[in-house]
């Protein structure tokens, strides 16, 4: 087995020369033409099969978010939504106009105490309220970390015989690159809690697959959610996204693009790089197909679709934007290197 490491000048640790290393797709992406979102006829089976026959409007992410959120308030009164700032509509509106609509016992600001928040959110889950709360930024969460980890992810085990559990929690976080935001607002921290049992990490890359996923965290997940939200999605990605009710199943990966020679696994917005790559690449070599994959929920991760893909195509690229050490894709990567045939391995960051 081949490791090579390359790497560009981080300046916080001494890297390896990349200076062999020269990509040929570094150009800002279109993602409102992206094909892998509900703008048109032409967009792939995945991106709008949910449901087809009722009424779409056009939505971008932080809009599908607030509607996901609006249908579930409306939907059960266990159904609570809180946070700081989530009353006035949150740092990226996406809670503007629940308050005025559902009142301020069921839409409320917090004080700044992650560790509060998610607390209170654990206690009202265990005595049947369904909770939404949201963590400003992703890079905000770790006060919180212990409550999640120690409190959150234990307590259906903690229960044993009787069966309780905190379903309809779910932590709405904002992650991702911006371009900007420096260090305190530009983190990806999936992987860390993807090391502890107990929650599903949920990413979506579209303002559909934003409601749909939202939906099932709340009303049907029998396990508390982490609820990711790609920030640099919630104003470029923009589709045609079913109103009323509908969800999208929590588990199941999506291929969005079918190919024979080679996998691509990917999740949130790097899946709008890995459909421009694909499509540069497919251009020049005409003999040569790719396939794509949504992982969609992160943890658990769908093993059967994914290793089914990869024993067809024997070739596999898993792309994300969290940490690069024992980041959530490693855990893929060992579980299908040796179910190829013949084995190299690269890591590129």
């Amino acid at each position: 087995m081949a490791f090579v490491e390359l790497a560009t000048n981080r300046n916080f640790a001494t890297q390896p020369d990349a200076s062999s290393f020269s990509p040929k797709l570094n150009v800002p992406i279109n993602y409102k033409g992206s094909p892998i979102l509900n703008v048109g006829p032409n967009s792939p089976d995945g991106a709008h099969k949910y449901p087809r026959n009722e009424p779409h409007r056009k939505m971008n992410l932080c809009q599908a978010v607030n509607d996901g959120l609006k249908v579930a308030l409306a939907a059960s009164e266990d159904v609570l939504c809180f946070g700081e700032d989530v009353a006035f509509g949150g740092v990226f509106r996406c809670t503007v106009g629940l308050q005025n609509e559902f009142g301020p016992d069921r839409v409320f600001n917090t004080p700044i105490t992650e560790q509060g928040i998610v607390g209170a959110a654990i206690g009202m889950a265990a005595e049947g309220a369904r909770p939404v709360v949201e963590i400003q930024f992703a890079d905000y969460v770790f006060p919180a970390f212990d409550q999640i980890v120690n409190e959150a992810s234990k307590f259906r085990y903690r229960e044993g015989k009787t069966g309780a559990n905190l379903e309809g929690l779910v932590i709405r976080m904002p992650c991702g690159g911006v371009g900007h935001g420096a260090l305190y607002h530009t983190q990806s921290p999936e992987s860390l809690f993807c090391h502890v049992p107990g929650f599903q990490i949920v990413m979506p890359r579209s303002p559909t697959q934003a409601k749909g996923l939202l939906l099932a965290s709340i009303l049907e997940s029998k396990d508390p959610v982490i609820f990711m939200e790609p920030k640099i999605l919630y104003r470029a990605a923009v589709e045609n996204v079913p109103e009323g009710m509908f969800t999208v199943p929590i588990g199941p990966a999506e291929v969005l693009k079918e190919g024979n020679d080679l996998t691509i696994i990917s999740y949130g917005k790097p899946l709008y790089s890995c459909m421009e790559a694909i499509t540069a690449f497919e251009r020049e070599h005409t003999d040569l197909t790719v396939e794509l994959i949504d992982l969609q929920t992160i943890y658990p991760w769908d093993r059967e679709k994914i290793l089914s893909s990869v024993a067809k195509t024997q070739r596999a690229i898993v792309v994300h934007e969290s940490m690069v050490n024992y980041g959530s894709p490693h855990r893929l990567a060992t579980t299908i290197v040796p179910r190829l045939d013949k084995v190299k391995y690269y890591n590129y960051y």
